[in-house]
């Protein structure tokens, strides 16, 4: 089963931490889900800092996932792979890293959860929930309340992504989430482990055993 925690690694929005740090940190503070994003890394340069983190993950028991790139994903040893909208099908991911591969689709409306639900992926991305600072983005939030209608609909186990917060986690779970994917609120603190605690805890309040 997919974890509740996913700390996604980004070097943009600071620039003190690694993703290899970032990893470290938020695995130390309870993230069970480890994904490295990085639009601007070569593949190889990508394949180096995965298998680095897959060592990571290794030792903290995490489940470490690659942002868009099969092929990487496969070459560094991960878990399995997120898609978005504009990667590669869950179809031909699944071809490439198997079925036992963890592999998540995005997905920013309903119908678009519907038809993620309808493929071979494990979970739905879904959001943005809230306004957030690490992505430029085109379409206004979602809200809790399209949060809600999506969880209720499908049966994958649905990760709510977009500007949330340690103080936001309960709405979003009380919403139906299964869990929470975060950026901002871990990568640009100056504590991430600290972060990550906080988040975790927020969602053991509602999942006591998670």
């Amino acid at each position: 089963m997919i974890g509740r925690v996913c700390v996604i690694t980004d070097t943009t929005v600071q620039s003190f931490f690694t993703h290899t740090d970032l990893a470290t940190l938020a695995c130390t503070g309870g993230a069970d889900i480890i994904q490295l994003r990085d639009k601007h890394l070569s593949d190889d340069d990508m394949i180096t800092v995965g298998r680095e983190i897959r060592h990571v993950c290794d030792r903290y028991d995490a489940r470490f996932i690659v942002n868009d790139r099969v092929q990487v994903a496969r070459a560094c040893g991960a878990d399995g792979v997120h898609l978005g909208r504009a990667d590669a099908s869950v179809d031909e991911a699944r071809r490439v890293l198997g079925d036992t591969a963890i592999i998540g689709a995005t997905a920013h409306s309903f119908q678009e959860a519907l038809r993620a639900d309808r493929s071979l992926a494990d979970y739905v991305g879904f959001g943005h929930v809230y306004a957030t600072t690490s992505k430029q983005k085109e379409t206004p939030p979602v809200g809790l309340e399209e949060l809600a209608r999506v969880c209720s609909a499908v049966s994958l186990p649905v990760l709510a992504i977009g500007g949330i917060t340690s103080e936001r986690v309960a709405d979003v779970m009380r919403a139906g989430a299964w869990g929470i994917a975060v950026i901002a609120d871990v990568c640009a603190s100056d504590d991430p482990r600290a972060a990550t605690e906080r988040i975790r805890r927020a969602v053991a309040v509602t999942f006591p055993h998670a």
